[in-house]
C-alpha cells in the first residue's frame, strides 16, 4: 500500500493479537482479578495511587514479570522447534502458581485460549502441540503468537498491557476508583510495560524469581474471603 511504513505494516500484520487479548476472547479473564479483591477488601488498595503502584510492583516483582519471560522462552522454543523443551517450561509455568487460585487462573485461561485459537486461528504450531494436560496461560498464547509469525517483542508488550487492563478494570468493578482514573492508570503503566518486553525479550529462565509477597499473601487469602465477585 502506498505511503505504508514498515512499522505499520508490522502492526497490521500482528492485528489479530488485539483479538486474541480484548476482553471479548471466551477465555474468562473478567472472573479473575489476580487477587487484587483481597488487597481491596484489607485496604491495601483503596485509591488509584495505591492500585498504580501495586500493578507497578507486579510488573517489576510479581506474576506478570515472570510470565513474560516464560511467554519470551517459550515463543523461542515454538521457533527453534524445541518440542521437549516446550512441555518441561509448560510445567515449570504451572509449578511456579504460589495459590490454588493462581493455579487456576493460569490453566482455565491457558486451556480456554487454546481451544478457542484452535478453532478460529489454526496454524502448525497449535496443530502439534501435544500436552497431555494443561496448558499454561503464557505459553498457550506465547504457541499461538510464534506459530503465526508475530514478533516477539510486540507480542510481549501486547500480552503484559493486556494483563495489566484485566487487573485495572477488576479494580474499577471492585469500587476504589472511577474509570477515567482506570484509564490514566493504564497510560501511566504503559512505558512500564514496555520496559518488561523489553527485559524479557533477552532474559532466560535464570531471570525468573520475584519479591510480590504481599501479592502472593493476598491470592492465598483470597480463597477464603467470604464475600467475593473473582475466582482469584
Amino acid at each position: 500500500m502506498e505511503g505504508e511504513t514498515e512499522q505499520g505494516r508490522a502492526a497490521l500484520h500482528e492485528l489479530p493479537l488485539f483479538l486474541w487479548l480484548s476482553p471479548a476472547f471466551p477465555v474468562g479473564a473478567f472472573a479473575y482479578s489476580h487477587a487484587i479483591e483481597w488487597a481491596v477488601e484489607c485496604g491495601d488498595i483503596a485509591d488509584g495511587v495505591t492500585l498504580e503502584n501495586w500493578l507497578k510492583d507486579l510488573l517489576e516483582h510479581g506474576a506478570p514479570h515472570n510470565d513474560c519471560i516464560l511467554f519470551a522462552q517459550a515463543w523461542r522454543f515454538v521457533r527453534d522447534g524445541g518440542d521437549a523443551e516446550l512441555r518441561e517450561l509448560n510445567d515449570l509455568a504451572i509449578a511456579l502458581s504460589p495459590s490454588r487460585e493462581r493455579h487456576l487462573e493460569t490453566i482455565a485461561q491457558g486451556n480456554a485460549f487454546l481451544s478457542a485459537v484452535r478453532a478460529a486461528w489454526p496454524c502448525k504450531a497449535l496443530q502439534d502441540l501435544a500436552f497431555d494436560g494443561d496448558v499454561a496461560y503464557p505459553v498457550a498464547v506465547a504457541v499461538a503468537a510464534a506459530g503465526h509469525g508475530f514478533a516477539l517483542r510486540v507480542s510481549l508488550e501486547a500480552f503484559a498491557l493486556a494483563l495489566i487492563a484485566n487487573l485495572v478494570s477488576a479494580a474499577v468493578r471492585l469500587g476504589p476508583l472511577g474509570q477515567s482514573e482506570g484509564q490514566r492508570i493504564l497510560r501511566a503503566l504503559t512505558p512500564h510495560c514496555r520496559a518488561l518486553a523489553d527485559f524479557a525479550e533477552a532474559a532466560t529462565l535464570d531471570d525468573l524469581g520475584g519479591a510480590a509477597f504481599r501479592s502472593d499473601i493476598a491470592s492465598l487469602k483470597h480463597e477464603t474471603q467470604y464475600s467475593r465477585l473473582f475466582r482469584s
